[in-house]
């Protein structure tokens, strides 16, 4: 899209649910003008639902959600929690977005449901075989009261790419975001205000379906929760301390470190817990094979800076391509800096002005110090 196209509206689809109905709406997305190249980087929610409304099959209303009106200017009362005081754990809201469909088949028709606990087989595949991915955005508050989403198309196409690693059947770009947009408009009382933190968005696609041999499941669930975070690091905005592991990896060549399926994330999990129990933050890993060579963080990507070079390890199916890596990168270059994605030597970090980590959910880590082989 041409930096100069600014503001196209779309118009949602209505969600069938087999109880209740979606009433149609005027509720659009708006896409802002690229800040500095001609890719799209934010979604502008327009704020045009006044109600949403749930009725049974007699016609009688179950339920209503007040989401916005654009002409009353209507702002839906946000939820009575201590918002000076978020931090990154798990809050329940009130709305949940979920799709199904069959192994061999396309997604078609989703549902808002109230926030709750779901069925699953004992036999499902993401409980035997980890059949399961999932991605991380946020929604965030305007200062003029509209909701942001930063760069969504680019969560559903990681989500592609995963799903075909997985086997698995997986929504399109466009019904991705149709379904992030409608679970935030859903929850937008959760979403924190302007500078206090932000609605992280946690889509699911998981194998369902119940199986025993292994195999690809048999049915397949798109889910989307949604819950108000703060920083995601106790340090804030404050750097981060790390400390290179040397015996545990995260991922090897040939495996799924490349794609954000849920196994990748169990096993960082014990060097993660002892890092944090010596007082670290988070844990940087090496590659597997020559282990020398920086890969990431437990949950993010990490960057190098000396002088005018801001150095990152490059894509190369042990380290996740980061939504905001791609966005920094894309950043510096316009900002005049050389950026490098190679392999990075640990030794680059004692002669480095500067190193910081990137992610959805850690958005910009400064890093105050990292210890390597008992060398701070």
């Amino acid at each position: 899209m041409e930096s100069g196209a600014i503001f196209t509206g779309l118009r949602p689809n209505i969600i069938p649910h087999h109880h209740h109905q979606l009433c149609p709406s005027r509720s659009t997305i708006k896409l802002l003008p690229p800040l500095y190249s001609g890719k799209r980087h934010f979604y502008k929610l327009s704020k045009q639902l006044h109600f949403a409304c749930f009725s049974d099959n007699s016609g009688k209303n179950v339920d209503t959600l007040q989401v916005a009106s654009p002409s009353s200017n209507v702002v839906p009362e946000l939820a009575d929690i201590d918002w000076d005081n978020l931090g990154f754990e798990f809050m329940s809201t009130d709305y949940m977005y979920m799709m199904k469909c069959s192994q061999g088949e396309n997604f078609s028709k989703g549902e808002l449901q109230r926030f709750g606990n779901i069925q699953l087989s004992p036999s499902a595949g993401i409980l035997n075989y980890g059949q399961g991915l999932f991605e991380g955005l946020k929604a965030y508050r305007k200062y003029d009261g509209n909701i942001l989403l930063f760069r969504p198309e680019e969560n559903a196409l990681r989500l592609r790419m995963g799903a075909e690693r997985m086997c698995m059947p997986s929504p399109t770009v466009e019904q991705f975001v149709e379904a992030v947009k409608e679970t935030v408009l859903a929850n937008e009382r959760w979403i924190p205000p302007l500078g206090k933190g932000s609605l992280y968005i946690r889509p699911l696609l998981m194998g369902s379906g119940a199986v025993l041999g292994l195999a690809p499941a048999p049915e397949y669930t798109f889910l989307i929760y949604v819950s108000p975070v703060g920083n995601y690091f106790k340090e804030g905005l404050a750097p981060i301390h790390l400390i290179v592991e040397t015996e545990m990896h995260r991922a090897t060549p040939g495996g799924t470190g490349g794609v954000k399926t849920i196994g990748n994330y169990a096993g960082v999990l014990k060097a993660q817990s002892a890092a944090k129990a010596k007082g670290f933050s988070d844990v940087l890993y090496l590659d597997s094979v020559h282990k020398r060579y920086l890969e990431e963080v437990s949950s993010c990507n990490v960057f190098v800076v000396k002088d005018n070079v801001i150095a990152t390890p490059s894509i190369k199916g042990t380290i996740l391509p980061g939504i905001t890596r791609k966005s920094i990168i894309d950043v510096a270059v316009s900002q005049g800096y050389q950026v490098e994605e190679r392999f990075v030597a640990v030794d680059e970090l004692l002669d480095a002005d500067e190193v910081f980590c990137t992610g959805t959910a850690v958005v910009i880590s400064p890093v105050g110090s990292i210890t390597y082989l008992g060398k701070r």
